[in-house]
């Protein structure tokens, strides 16, 4: 018997169709330790921005805007002005008036939870918390289990799928009728087919749900379970980078329209709960928004504008300033905000050094693997697939051999312990076996005078053992390793003669007892450090026989060209230089300027960033300062270690001399880019689709955080709870699978850090080369003329910005 035989007055392939509809829409979330920023509606962006706000509003409660609160004090602080508020009108065809703007204020939107479903409604039989609690928590405890390979000590069977071992569970858990107060559960679990379609298609079929409902039905369950449908649709991004596919998202679905059928009490008379929910589902499906729900709307957009008009004042307002003929130095810096006080500071201290962004990844397409683990992971953006496999070596075989085995022999016994920890009776007698002796430990990593801050690649091994390796390349030819430079030199924007001294500089965060800490690392490497990347190409970029091949392919070398990796700590503000004392002697002058720079420079960001911190009385004091930070970053009860990318909110794509005297205050990611080097417009291509990208996504995840931190944030991190070793968190002990940022990332208990608007897009190029990228990569397309993002292009003299919409270019208004 196939999965439809039973239902044969359904429509299979409409069936299908809008399963598979449903489903794609749901954008994935990365696992904890590769927490890299995802714009969670990134599967939506087919559609106007302003059209998914409003559909997410009606199916699911879901705000895209702050609270009237927000906009108020924004308006008393003079952020948002008259002006903003009629630009915003203009451009949705609003006729309100100031004065009744302010006054809808007053008037916030009703809460509400979105499309009613049959288990929200009441049932007098049902006890608390009622069944949509539980169906949640059922669900989370289902996904926790089953999706766990690393922390359970034991898990389902694999025989099946994700949908039948759900089924099976629910067969064996007989509490479930005495805690739903449903007798008859158990007998209608037995009805649910095997099957995930055949699921679907029965719970359609048992509800009355028409043709035309499906896609929108489905769609409001899986937004319930959005945690969960969102980890789901990364193993299916996953898969298909490999050339397969996974269907565990149509298994959640079919699993959250079971419990709906299973919900249905049978009755269908005049009063019955599944008439009530037909009758609410209509009149909520034909209810349009309030009006101060639009009014919300428009002060936000009115935000957006005041801060576009801010970053127009700055970049037109300004005059480009020379960068050094004969650099001191040249440090290529992550694209990341937090690079840009760091450099500006940094020139500001030596104007001699020369600064470039570039993502942090350095176009290096690695998966690493320490030396002696099994721990692969990608070094390179969430939205590609590695192509070169890296380990460590000290570049002797028997000693790799050695430290291998002394690596694995430590790891072994640190598991065994953590397994003592983890057993039951452990609760008893772990700290009656260990004694007083652990509570110096306890208190030490409490207020931060001690911490593990080893970073995972580095754990197991001491100091003196780490200092042997150095992360390695697999075998290439110096043809092959001559290609991979000059791609990589081209890319970063070097053309000319390439200066003397070239430092590139990953970065890194640091915390303790911190389930999201990838979160605060460098996003191009998937939410690592990028201190394997800046020391792979430093030294690639340092081998004779490439160096050879660059020059033989035109590449203008000095004699004494060197290149080192460095490391920006982004908690301490620290930079950390590798390797110095490989430095040529006749670069040494130059590096003893460039590390007195680097000195003065970190403990002028240091300075600038203390009263964010909460350290104003430590601001004219840079040795406590620093010590506090360093305390702060070993503190495990530190919830707010760094604000990490909190307030982006543009990214510009331009030479250095557009911004380099100009405080752009961490707000904006700096990509150097010079169009006319990039014949061909290869580069700028690069750019628009990876790192502009990845910029959004990033400003995308802080954004919806922000305006609903119950849906795409991950809620108080004091609650916080690991699921599955890395897969992510609970709020609590259970529920659904929380994604994006706590909301101690984003507020310091007073005020919002992050103010959600959409990322500014900024590139100094002709119109022809970046209509080019717009009509050849959709995605792209997707989020311009959906507006997504707002692109904007610098040109002329004096310096102006134009926008393009759908419609075109067109001149800023009001500006």
């Amino acid at each position: 018997m196939t999965a439809f035989e039973s239902f044969t007055g359904l429509d299979r392939d409409a069936l299908h169709d809008a399963v598979r509809q449903s489903c794609a829409k749901i954008a994935p979330t990365w696992p904890l330790d590769r927490m890299i920023a995802v714009n969670p509606l990134w599967e939506r962006r087919e559609q106007a921005w302003h059209s998914v706000a409003e559909q997410l509003w009606q199916r699911a409660g879901i705000s895209l805007t702050l609270k009237s609160d927000d906009y108020r004090r924004a308006w008393h602080d003079g952020v948002i002005a008259e002006r903003h508020l009629l630009q915003a009108q203009t451009e949705q065809g609003g006729s309100l008036s100031v004065e009744q703007l302010l006054r809808a204020l007053d008037e916030s939107p009703a809460d509400l939870n979105g499309l009613p479903l049959l288990e929200d409604m009441a049932d007098p039989s049902i006890t608390l918390p009622g069944w949509p609690v539980l169906i949640n928590q059922q669900i989370g405890q289902c996904c926790a289990a089953w999706f766990d390979h690393e922390q359970a000590d034991w898990r389902p069977g694999e025989s099946a799928g994700l949908y039948q071992a759900w089924r099976a569970s629910m067969l064996e858990d007989r509490g479930l009728s005495v805690l739903s107060a449903c007798p008859q559960l158990h007998q209608r679990i037995e009805e649910l087919p095997c099957e995930p379609l055949a699921a679907l298609a029965f719970a359609v079929e048992r509800l009355g749900l028409k043709p035309d409902e499906w896609h929108l039905w489905f769609d409001c369950l899986l937004l319930r379970s959005l945690g969960w449908a969102s980890w789901c649709a990364y193993l299916r991004w996953q898969a298909r980078l490999q050339g397969e596919d996974d269907h565990s998202v149509m298994a959640l679905l079919a699993i959250r329209a079971a419990w709906e059928s299973l919900v249905d009490d049978r009755q269908r008379g005049n009063g019955s709960r599944w008439q009530q929910w037909r009758a609410d589902w209509q009149a909520h499906l034909h209810q349009p928004p309030s009006a101060a729900w639009r009014a919300l709307q428009l002060w936000q957009r009115a935000e957006e504008l005041s801060w576009q008009e801010q970053l127009h004042n700055r970049l037109c307002q300004t005059q480009p300033s020379a960068t050094p003929e004969v650099p001191v130095a040249k440090l290529f810096f992550c694209i990341d905000v937090r690079s840009e006080p760091m450099r500006r500071a940094l020139e500001q201290t030596c104007p001699a050094i020369e600064t470039a962004g570039f993502a942090g990844f350095f176009g290096l397409p690695i998966a690493y693997t320490p030396l002696g683990t099994g721990a692969t992971r990608p070094q390179l953006p969430g939205l590609l697939a590695p192509q070169l496999q890296v380990s460590d070596s000290s570049g002797d075989a028997a000693r790799d051999q050695r430290l291998t085995l002394l690596r694995q022999s430590r790891l072994t016994r640190r598991d065994r312990w953590r397994l003592f920890e983890r057993l039951p009776a452990s609760t008893f007698t772990l700290v009656e076996s260990i004694g007083l002796g652990y509570a110096g430990a306890l208190l030490g990593r409490t207020f931060g005078i001690t911490g593990n801050d080893v970073e995972p690649h580095r754990s197991a091994l001491q100091l003196r053992e780490w200092a042997q390796l150095a992360p390695q390349l697999p075998a290439m030819t110096a043809a092959q390793k001559g290609d991979l430079a000059e791609r990589i030199l081209k890319a970063m924007g070097i053309y000319g003669a390439v200066p003397a001294l070239v430092v590139l500089l990953g970065h890194g965060s640091q915390s303790s007892n911190n389930p999201q800490a990838a979160g605060l690392d460098c996003g191009a490497c998937c939410g690592q450090s990028g201190e394997v990347n800046a020391r792979l190409l430093a030294r690639l970029f340092n081998e004779p026989a490439v160096q050879a091949q660059l020059r033989e392919r035109g590449v203008d070398l000095p004699p004494q060209f060197h290149a080192l990796a460095g490391l920006h700590n982004t908690t301490t503000d620290e930079i950390r230089i590798f390797d110095p004392e490989a430095i040529p002697a006749a670069l040494q002058a130059n590096w003893q300027q460039l590390r007195q720079a680097l000195d003065t420079a970190t403990a002028k960001v240091r300075q600038q960033r203390a009263a964010g911190l909460g350290m104003e009385a430590l601001q004219d004091q840079p040795d406590r300062l620093l010590s506090r930070l360093r305390r702060r970053a070993r503190d495990w009860a530190q919830t707010r270690p760094e604000w990490g990318l909190a307030g982006n909110a543009a990214f510009i794509a331009a030479p250095r001399s557009r911004t380099r005297s100009i405080d752009l205050q961490g707000r904006a990611f700096l990509h150097d880019y010079d169009w006319r080097q990039d014949e061909g417009g290869g580069v700028l291509e690069l750019i628009m689709t990876a790192p502009m990208v990845v910029a959004h996504w990033i400003n995308l995840q802080y954004f919806t955080s922000t305006t609903d931190n119950l849906r795409f944030g991950s809620g108080n991190k004091l609650l916080h709870n690991v699921v599955g070793g890395h897969i992510g968190v609970f709020e609590g002990n259970g529920g659904d699978l929380r994604i994006g940022l706590a909301k101690q990332s984003l507020h310091d208990g007073e005020q919002w850090m992050h103010r959600p608007l959409r990322l500014q897009a900024v590139i100094e190029a002709p119109r022809a080369m970046i209509d080019e990228v717009i009509s050849t990569h959709q995605a792209v397309r997707d989020l311009v003329h959906n507006g997504w993002l707002e692109l904007l292009r610098m040109d002329g003299t004096p310096l102006r910005l134009e926008r393009r919409t759908a419609g075109g270019w067109q001149p800023l208004p009001g500006l």
